[in-house]
């Protein structure tokens, strides 16, 4: 299996709970209605921790403040992946859930990527 990958950043008008709050209780779920046109077979989000841990992690290694949360989308194949997001069905609900995606995610400051899990 593949993954589609998403670090997250919020729109700057929302406060993180705002964030969390639309994207667990809207788009999510409209997301997990719709995930079999794609071909989605798993979907998961990791919301990041307003923790003390978050910031010592990040001052330790000099790095970036962390993402507000990732999102996790599983499929069979990049083949799979491709046939489900090119397909007229698909066309249309990739083009919704981008839509939607505007409404809590600040595109410009977040990521995507596919990757292939190795699991040690």
């Amino acid at each position: 299996m593949i993954k589609f990958v998403m670090c997250l950043t919020r729109h700057p008008d929302l406060s993180r709970e705002e964030f969390r709050d639309y994207w667990l209780n809207s788009h999510g779920p409209f997301f997990m209605k719709n995930a079999a046109v794609i071909g989605a077979r798993k979907y998961v989000q990791s919301h990041t921790l307003d923790s003390q841990l978050n910031q010592g992690l990040q001052e330790s290694r000099g790095m970036q403040e962390a993402f507000d949360g990732v999102a996790e989308v599983w499929f069979d194949s990049e083949e799979s992946l491709i046939q489900g997001m090119t397909s007229p069905e698909g066309q249309k609900l990739a083009n919704a859930l981008l839509e939607d995606e505007g409404k809590f995610v600040d595109h410009s400051k977040s990521s995507a990527f596919i990757v292939k899990e190795h699991e040690l």
